[in-house]
């Protein structure tokens, strides 16, 4: 058996854990673009580590016999690889929720109330009586919630400003483009859920509508973006053009006729979500520092060619695509 903090860290999945930092950022850095990286901003990531440590270590011991299936000897799920006991998970899970809760202490009663609520929607999500995880359309928003608007909140609260009316546009385009994303997990999930009767979107409706969901939640998330921004036109394409290449992508999901196809283009399409997310990053921290409109439409466009240009090379080499998939 393994360690708690080695468990921790493998619970921790690096590559969600990343993009959740990224939804904090944008959340200290909207709207002036003034991102300085500070203590709070520590406790705030912390907090939503050791939160996610906490939802994940229950979602691993609620989907113990679906992960078998659908991850076997995957290093990530230290309960399939028998690394782990569901003592010991059950037993992270008491000790990162106290932990993601002590760290979003020091800022404030906003932060500790934020968190808690994340900790409820990792619970509610696996367990029951929500087990969100089984509730077609509650399970994407529910992850929502949790991924995107608990860590724009907390990076929002260590910036130390309050919520405004002009947050609403840009946590609602994240919410979207996130959902865009989530329903696309059920593709490389389909066996087992299917084995234990998960009613998820792609079993239920197949994969033509999962995509139409997707392909809809994409585009209310780049108009919402759009709208939160205001770029001028130039940046604006560059913004487009990245969610056109997404959609691209869902086209050919859609098309797939098989497993390995369906992971590169999922896969791919998770590639230039990235690159969206950083050039939106990018654009209001480039304002925060006093960078004329050109100078960061140019920095946009710079991001968004060398995203395309990372996909493209991995299109032309798709086994690293199922790799960084299943990581």
């Amino acid at each position: 058996m393994s360690p708690l903090p080695v468990l921790a860290w493998r619970l921790l999945r690096f590559r969600v854990a990343a993009m959740v930092w990224t939804f904090m950022l944008l959340g200290a850095a909207h709207p002036d673009g003034l991102l300085t990286f500070s203590v709070d901003l520590l406790w705030a990531a912390l907090a939503l580590a050791a939160s996610y440590v906490a939802a994940t270590s229950a979602n691993d011991v609620a989907d113990e016999a679906v992960d078998r299936i659908n991850h076997p000897g995957d290093a990530a799920r230290p309960l399939v690889t028998g690394e782990a006991s569901v003592g010991e998970l059950r037993l992270l899970h008491a000790l990162a929720s106290a932990a993601a809760l002590a760290a979003a202490a020091p800022l404030g009663w906003r932060a500790v109330a934020v968190t808690a609520f994340s900790l409820a929607v990792g619970v509610a999500y696996s367990l029951p009586p929500a087990r969100l995880s089984y509730r077609t359309w509650l399970a994407p928003l529910g992850l929502a919630a949790a991924y995107v608007l608990v860590p724009y909140g907390l990076g929002a609260i260590a910036a130390g400003r309050d919520l405004a009316g002009a947050d609403a546009w840009l946590a609602g385009a994240l919410f979207a483009l996130f959902v865009a994303r989530i329903v696309l997990k059920d593709y490389r999930d389909r066996a087992g859920d299917a084995a234990y009767g998960k009613p998820t979107l792609l079993l239920r409706f197949g994969s033509s509508a999962t995509c139409a969901a997707s392909l809809a939640a994409l585009a209310a998330g780049t108009v919402l973006l759009l709208v939160a921004l205001r770029p001028p036109l130039f940046a604006a394409l560059a913004l487009v053009s990245l969610a056109g290449g997404i959609a691209l992508l869902l086209r050919q999901l859609r098309t797939a006729g098989d497993s390995r196809s369906e992971q590169i283009a999922i896969g791919l399409g998770a590639r230039l979500g990235n690159g969206l997310l950083l050039v939106v990053l990018a654009w209001l921290v480039l304002g925060g520092e006093g960078a004329s409109e050109g100078a960061r439409a140019a920095f946009a466009w710079a991001l968004a060619a060398l995203f395309g240009t990372s996909v493209a090379t991995l299109a032309a080499r798709p086994e690293r695509v199922v790799i960084g998939y299943k990581g």
